[in-house]
C-alpha cells in the first residue's frame, strides 16, 4: 500500500512539472522571437536609437616617442598647448554679475589675465572682453596664442573662471606641439612634422622624424560619449598605443663644439652657406651635423640637409680618390716627377691652372707633392699619363674604390653620387682631366666624408649612422650596429702611401696655415668654383676633409663653406673650423698626464714666499715638500733669504721683534704685517695688495701707543 502511494506521489509531480513548463513555454518562445525580431529584424532601427544616447567617436591622440641624443638628453618631445576661449551662452553667465561683481567680475579677472599673459592692459582686457559678451559668441578667443599646460591651470582659478566650465564658459583647444628642447642643434637631421589628413595625427615631415614615423607616431585610440543615468560619460573603446622613442647618435657636445665653431666663421667671411659633419671612425655614427644657412636678415639657420642632399662638385677634396685610383692601377709612385711648370698647362681647347699659376708655380715636383700643394697641373698630368688612351679604366677605378657607393642613409632625400662615364653624351675630351681634380662629378658631402672616413678605418668604407637604438618605456627594443659597405677600398700599400700624402697636406702643403699643436691630423682642402648659368663664376664652394688623431683615427670631419664674401677664398677657411672642432673635441676627451710633460725652462722650482709667522710658514712648507730650514728659526717671525746658487730649498733668518720699537714688516703679507704693527701698539692702515714694499714709520723707532702706521703691499 505504501508503495502504491509514491508511486501516485511522483506520478502527480511529474504532471506538475509538466504543466508548468507548458505553462513557461510560449514565454520563452516568445521571448526569443521578440528578441531575435530585435536583433536582426529591427537592429537597423535599434542601432539608431542607441546612438541618441552616444556622442561620434573622437580619436585619442596617442604620445608621439621622443628624440634622444646618444648622451640620453631628450631633442625633440611632444607638449600639449593650449588655446582658450569663452562660451559667454554658458548655463551659469550672467551679464550683471560678470559686469558688476567685485569678487568675481570683470575688473579682478582683467588684472588676473593682464599681469599673467601681459599682452594687453586691464583695461584693454575689460574691453576686449565686453565685446565678446555683447557678440554673445560661444566661441571667444580668451588670448590670441597658446598656453602651457601649467598655464591652464592658473587661468582656470582666476576670477569668474574659478566658477568652473559650464559657469565660466570657459574652455579649451589642445594642440600638440613638437619642441626641439636644443634649438636648431641637428635640427635638420632630427627633421620636422606635419598634420596627417588621413587619421588626424601628426606625421614625420623630414629627417629622422620621416623615416622613423611609423615607430614615433604610435596608435590612436577611440573615445566615446555615452548618456548614462542622465549624465554623459567618457567611455575608452580602444586604449592608444604611445610611440616608440629614437635614440640618435649625436653627442650634444661636440655637436655643440661643431656648430659653434661653423657660425663664428661664417660670420668672420660673411659666407651664403656653412657644412660640418663629424663621423666616428669605427662605428659610423654621426655625432655631429650642422647645415647653416644665411637669411636676408644675415642670421643663419638651419632650413635643409645639405650636408646629405647636395650633390655638389667637390673640387680638390676628390683628388684624393683620383690619386688612390693611380696607385692600385701602378700608374705612378709617390716618388716619380711631375713638371707643373709656372702653373699653367693647356690641354685641347681649354688650359688647366694651379691656384698660385703666374706666381712662379711649382716647377718639377713629386706625384706625393702634387696632393701636399694641391696642383690640378700635376694631378691632371698623372691621371692623363695613365688614361688618357683609356678613360674608362679610370671611371672603373673609380667605382672599385667605392667613392660612389650606395649609401643607404636613413635620411629620406639623401644625393647620390655621380661620376660621368665615357658613354655618357656629355663625355668630352676635357672630361677626363676635368674630373681628375674634382670637376664634372657630383658628390654629396656625406659622401665625401663617408669615403675619408674609410681612410681613417684602414681601408673598410662603413654606412654612417644617426640612430643608435630604439626605446619603449626606457627598455631597448633594437640596436642599430654598424653596417660594412665595402671592405676594402683600397690594398694597404695604397692607403699607407694616401694617408701619408695627406698628413703632409697638413704638415707642408696647403693645410699648413692651419695646423695644430694640441692634435695631430691629416686631410685635404678643396676649392671649386660653382657652376652658374652653364659658365663657372668667381664664387667657390670651400671645403677641407680628414680625419684625427692622425696616427690613431677617432673621428672623420667635413666642413664645407660656400661664397665667402670676406677674405680671400681657400682652403684655409673650412680648416680652420675643422682645426677648431678637432682641438675641442680632443681636449674634451683626453685627460693629460702631467708626468708626461717635458719640464718648462722657465719653471720656477722654488715658489715665491713672504716674509711671516714662524708656524705658519712650517705648515705649508711641510705640506707642499719643500726643502726649508724654518725649524731652525726661533723667533715668532722669519724673513727669507733667497741664495741666488740653490733651487732646491729655501732659507730663513730670524725677524727679531723688540719691545716698544716699530718692527720690520716689509715682505710680510697683510695679516702678519697688521698683527706684528698692532701687537706693538700701532694702528694701522693699509693699501694694495701682495707683499709689503713700504712702512711710513721707519723699523726700529721708538712707538708711541696709539699712533698710526700706513704700510703699502704690491
Amino acid at each position: 500500500m505504501a508503495s502504491k502511494d509514491k508511486t501516485n506521489n511522483s506520478r502527480i509531480a511529474l504532471i506538475r512539472y509538466f504543466l508548468v513548463i507548458v505553462l513557461i513555454l510560449p514565454f520563452i518562445v516568445g521571448i526569443s522571437g521578440f528578441t531575435f525580431k530585435i536583433a536582426f529584424g529591427e537592429k537597423e532601427k535599434w542601432t539608431k536609437e542607441a546612438e541618441r544616447y552616444k556622442l561620434p567617436n573622437r580619436l585619442i591622440n596617442p604620445t608621439r616617442g621622443d628624440i634622444y641624443s646618444a648622451d640620453g638628453k631628450i631633442m625633440a618631445t611632444t607638449m600639449p598647448r593650449y588655446y582658450l576661449y569663452i562660451d559667454f551662452q554658458a548655463d551659469g553667465f550672467s551679464r550683471d554679475t560678470f559686469l558688476h561683481s567685485k569678487r568675481n567680475g570683470i575688473d579682478s579677472l582683467s588684472i588676473y589675465l593682464s599681469r599673467h599673459l601681459k599682452n594687453r592692459t586691464a583695461d584693454g582686457y575689460k574691453k576686449h572682453l565686453i565685446r565678446g559678451l555683447n557678440s554673445k559668441s560661444r566661441h571667444y578667443p580668451v588670448y590670441e596664442a597658446w598656453v602651457s599646460y601649467d598655464d591652464l591651470r592658473k587661468i582656470q582659478q582666476f576670477p569668474f573662471f574659478r566658477q568652473g566650465r559650464n559657469r565660466s564658459g570657459l574652455y579649451e583647444n589642445e594642440i600638440v606641439l613638437r619642441q626641439k628642447l636644443f634649438g636648431r642643434l641637428s635640427s635638420r637631421m632630427i627633421g620636422d612634422i606635419e598634420p596627417d589628413i588621413k587619421d588626424g595625427l601628426s606625421k614625420g615631415k623630414n629627417g629622422l622624424e620621416m623615416y622613423h614615423d611609423s615607430l614615433l607616431r604610435g596608435r590612436a585610440g577611440v573615445n566615446a560619449m555615452w548618456r548614462v543615468g542622465g549624465k554623459w560619460t567618457n567611455v575608452a573603446e580602444v586604449e592608444p598605443v604611445d610611440g616608440y622613442d629614437v635614440v640618435t647618435t649625436i653627442d650634444i657636445p661636440i655637436q655643440d663644439f661643431t656648430e659653434k665653431a661653423l657660425i663664428d666663421k661664417l660670420r668672420e667671411v660673411d659666407g651664403e652657406l656653412g657644412i660640418a659633419i663629424v663621423m666616428e671612425v669605427k662605428t659610423g655614427e654621426i655625432k655631429a651635423m650642422s647645415n647653416l644657412v644665411r637669411t636676408r636678415a644675415g642670421e643663419y639657420v638651419e632650413n635643409f640637409n645639405h650636408a646629405v642632399a647636395d650633390e655638389i662638385e667637390p673640387g680638390s677634396t676628390f683628388k684624393i680618390a683620383s690619386m688612390m685610383v693611380a696607385l692600385e692601377d701602378n700608374i705612378c709612385s709617390p716618388d716619380d716627377t711631375v713638371d707643373v711648370g709656372h702653373g699653367f698647362y693647356k690641354y685641347g681647347n681649354r688650359t688647366i691652372t694651379d691656384h698660385n699659376a703666374g706666381k712662379d708655380g711649382y716647377g718639377k715636383i713629386s706625384v706625393a707633392q702634387t696632393i701636399w700643394y694641391s696642383s690640378n697641373v700635376g694631378v691632371a698630368k698623372t691621371i692623363l699619363k695613365g688614361y688618357e688612351q683609356n678613360p674608362g679604366k679610370f671611371v672603373e677605378g673609380l667605382n672599385k674604390i667605392g667613392i660612389n657607393d650606395d649609401l643607404k642613409l636613413e635620411i629620406p632625400g639623401a644625393g647620390r653620387a655621380k661620376i660621368k662615364n665615357t658613354k655618357d653624351r656629355t663625355w668630352s675630351r676635357m672630361s677626363l682631366p676635368w674630373m681628375s681634380f674634382g670637376y664634372e662629378v657630383q658628390v654629396p658631402p656625406i659622401q665625401t666624408l663617408a669615403f675619408y672616413n674609410a681612410i681613417a678605418n684602414d681601408g673598410k668604407m662603413i654606412r654612417p649612422v644617426f640612430t643608435k637604438e630604439i626605446r619603449k618605456d626606457g627598455k631597448t627594443i633594437k640596436r642599430f650596429s654598424t653596417e660594412t659597405i665595402r671592405s676594402s677600398i683600397c690594398s694597404r700599400k695604397t692607403l699607407d702611401i694616401i694617408r701619408d700624402m695627406m698628413l703632409h697636406v697638413v704638415e707642408d702643403g696647403t693645410g699648413k696655415p692651419f695646423s695644430s699643436k694640441t692634435v695631430t691630423f691629416a686631410g685635404k682642402t678643396g676649392t671649386a668654383q660653382i657652376a652658374s648659368g652653364g659658365k663657372y663664376s668667381y664664387s667657390h664652394n670651400l671645403s677641407f676633409c680628414g680625419f684625427f688623431p692622425a696616427d690613431k683615427p677617432q673621428y672623420t670631419c667635413f666642413v664645407l663653406i660656400r661664397r665667402p664674401r670676406i677674405g680671400y677664398p681657400s682652403g684655409a677657411m673650412p680648416g680652420s673650423v675643422f682645426k677648431n672642432i678637432a682641438e675641442k673635441i680632443y681636449s674634451s676627451q683626453n685627460q693629460l698626464d702631467i708626468r708626461s710633460v717635458k719640464i718648462d725652462s722657465t719653471e720656477v722650482k722654488i715658489p715665491s714666499v713672504k716674509n711671516g709667522n714662524v708656524l705658519a710658514l712650517r705648515n705649508v712648507l711641510n705640506e707642499l715638500d719643500i726643502k726649508n730650514n724654518v725649524r731652525q728659526v726661533e723667533s715668532q717671525y722669519a724673513r727669507v733669504e733667497y741664495q741666488p746658487d740653490n733651487d732646491e730649498q729655501i732659507s730663513f733668518k730670524e725677524i727679531q721683534i723688540i719691545s716698544g720699537l716699530v718692527p720690520n714688516v716689509v715682505g710680510m703679507g697683510a695679516k702678519d704685517a697688521v698683527f706684528a704693527m698692532e701687537q706693538a701698539g700701532l694702528r694701522v692702515n693699509f693699501v694694495g695688495r701682495g707683499k709689503v714694499v713700504s712702512q711710513s714709520i721707519a723699523p726700529g723707532l721708538r712707538v708711541n701707543k696709539g699712533q698710526t702706521v700706513g704700510i703699502e703691499l704690491r
